[in-house]
């Protein structure tokens, strides 16, 4: 016999429903956990490298996001791995129900905490950015939010 299974399947408290990604999530602990884009990031800057993909590939970052990163981003330490004359910038937004459509650029970890101590759950992108030669590449998303409201 032979076992169907029906989407959205959990396998122990992890979804495989694209509302797990975007905010909605089974469990309700704050600490859901994290997506990291280190490895694509990894492929993107090897194949950079080797040649398969040319600085115009890569160095696309919208205009708004440049502005973004030389404005309010959160400097690193991290050297721009393809022009390799500037410091990375991060910038987070945060999308989520009674957030705009493009979401909401996140400037201070003060902003982040609000976001965390909500009852709702919102998804936070942090893009890294080079202000210098518009490289970007999404670092991580997370979860924040969907703590149990005063009543329960």
């Amino acid at each position: 016999m032979r076992r169907r299974y029906a989407p959205g399947l959990l396998c122990g408290t992890v979804s495989f429903r694209p509302e797990a990604i975007r905010g909605g999530g089974v469990s309700a602990e704050p600490n859901r956990g994290q997506v990291d884009y280190r490895l694509a990031r990894n492929a993107v800057i090897s194949e950079f490298r080797k040649g398969r993909l040319g600085r115009p590939d890569v160095c696309d970052a919208h205009p708004e996001l440049v502005r973004a990163a030389r404005e309010i981003g959160r400097p690193t330490t991290d050297e721009c791995p393809i022009c390799e004359d500037a410091q990375l910038v991060l910038v987070s937004y945060v999308f989520g129900p009674r957030l705009p459509a493009h979401g909401r650029c996140v400037t201070t970890q003060k902003e982040l905490t609000v976001f965390a101590r909500k009852t709702v759950v919102n998804t936070c992108y942090v893009v890294e950015v080079c202000p210098e030669c518009s490289w970007n590449h999404l670092a991580r998303i997370f979860t924040l939010g969907g703590r149990p409201g005063p009543s329960s």
